[in-house]
């Protein structure tokens, strides 16, 4: 079923009720690390950023050695980016002045074959112990933070190379003991946990569903959640949303149904966002005009299809920029430029609003910091907008390099990593 659409006003109480029930992250958080920030959800409500990203708020500019497209991580003023050196899959270090302090260089990359693709389009991901990272090549490793590597696996000689249309750009998550990686493509899929100390394999979970050509591919990233106190893994792709305990792997709940005509070519590539007991999923070809999003209730056990949809719809959504959660309400940009406050008790629009167009397309995931969106596109412009209390935009930043990785937020500066450079931008 289809939902109108509704005049911002009409969303202000609703806004008000869920703002109340988030809880925030403590004030003085500043680090970011993984792909979606502390709380996976791509947003944070502290901190104070520049609106214009101009040339007189760059700090510093860092050139990479190769093109990646994975996202920077920071943990105590240390920021690790993935890149490849020389033709090798690498982790590199650099302090808050923008410095490289080390690089640690693994053997060969395979690299990307999409325009906007690499071999380093997963996102490192840091416990403050090791930092985790995985590569298009197959390998997965744990490295110090001196830049020592602690561990490292192929998982392609051990369970065969990924075989998707496009890149790899699953990124891995961490739990208590473990870290995660979802395979999921054309061929034998599966959900994996491995110990964070000694890479040992804990669980493997096969996640395999019969879909037409190429639904099965999936670029998502799993969401570490709790499920009735209990640490769970939310995964996305092959049509199914599924609920995974993350101490052994068993499967918690499955919810199909996303695709009852069976149209192919509908890979999963946006990750899903969550909000008060809610998963708002983007499917179809928003990119073609074929939008579908979803809100599926959390809970349950075995089959949820029927049970826990909660609204459908065929006007919103995106391909490939995953939606951000921000007090407890959905943030949805298109990959044209289109952006939509959604309710996701209910997916009403609260409001909606559209960035310039351009013929280039949205490949990197907005992220909104202290009510403020910030939206990549893959030409190098970088858009600024204020969301809190309706939709006003802000201004136009051009960079130098094409921009696919997701912008970073953290003590009061911005983090834009290019194709060729890695840039520092805060109120100067």
């Amino acid at each position: 079923m289809k939902f109108p659409r509704c005049h911002p006003s009409a969303g202000w109480f609703t806004l008000a009720l869920l703002a109340s029930a988030i809880p925030t992250l403590a004030a003085g958080v500043a680090n970011w690390p993984q792909w979606r920030g502390p709380a996976q959800n791509g947003s944070t409500v502290t901190g104070s950023y520049p609106t214009d990203l101009g040339a007189d708020q760059i700090l510093w500019k860092a050139p990479l050695p190769g093109k990646g497209c994975s996202t920077p991580i920071v943990w105590n003023q240390r920021i690790y980016v993935t890149a490849p050196v020389d033709g090798k899959d690498a982790l590199i270090a650099f302090d808050w002045s923008g410095k490289k302090l080390w690089q640690t260089v693994f053997a060969g990359e395979t690299p990307g074959r999409h325009r906007n693709g690499s071999g380093s389009n997963p996102s490192p991901v840091t416990d403050g112990q090791s930092i985790f990272v995985n590569f298009k090549s197959g390998r997965l490793a744990a490295v110090s933070l001196d830049g020592t590597v602690r561990w490292q696996s192929d998982l392609a000689e051990k369970y065969g190379p990924v075989k998707l249309f496009w890149d790899y750009g699953t990124s891995p998550v961490l739990t208590k003991s473990s870290v995660v990686i979802a395979r999921m493509h054309q061929g034998e899929s599966w959900l994996a946990a491995f110990d964070k100390v000694t890479g040992a394999l804990r669980w493997k979970t096969p996640r395999n569903y019969e879909t037409p050509k190429e639904v099965d591919n999936g670029y998502t990233t799993p969401l570490v959640i709790q499920h009735e106190g209990r640490e769970a893994l939310l995964t996305w792709g092959a049509q199914h949303l599924t609920l995974h305990d993350a101490a052994d792997g068993g499967l918690v709940w499955s919810c199909g149904g996303f695709n009852p005509d069976a149209t192919p070519l509908w890979p999963a590539v946006a990750t899903p966002a969550v909000a008060n007991g809610m998963a708002v999923v983007c499917f179809g070809r928003a990119d073609r005009g074929l939008p579908r999003l979803h809100g599926i209730k959390l809970g349950g056990s075995g089959d949820v299809t029927k049970s826990h949809r909660a609204w459908m719809r065929e006007d919103a959504g995106s391909f490939v920029p995953s939606p951000v959660e921000y007090k407890g309400l959905i943030y949805i940009l298109s990959d044209r430029g289109q952006v939509e406050c959604i309710d996701p008790l209910t997916g009403r629009t609260l409001w909606s609003d559209a960035l310039p167009r351009a013929s280039s397309n949205f490949y990197a995931s907005p992220m909104i910091a202290n009510g403020i969106l910030y939206a990549a596109r893959e030409d190098g412009t970088v858009f600024v907008a204020r969301i809190e209390g309706g939709y006003q935009f802000l201004s136009e930043n051009k960079f130098e390099d094409r921009v696919i990785a997701s912008i970073v937020p953290v003590g009061d500066r911005l983090l834009v990593r290019g194709e060729a450079n890695l840039y520092c931008v805060a109120v100067r």
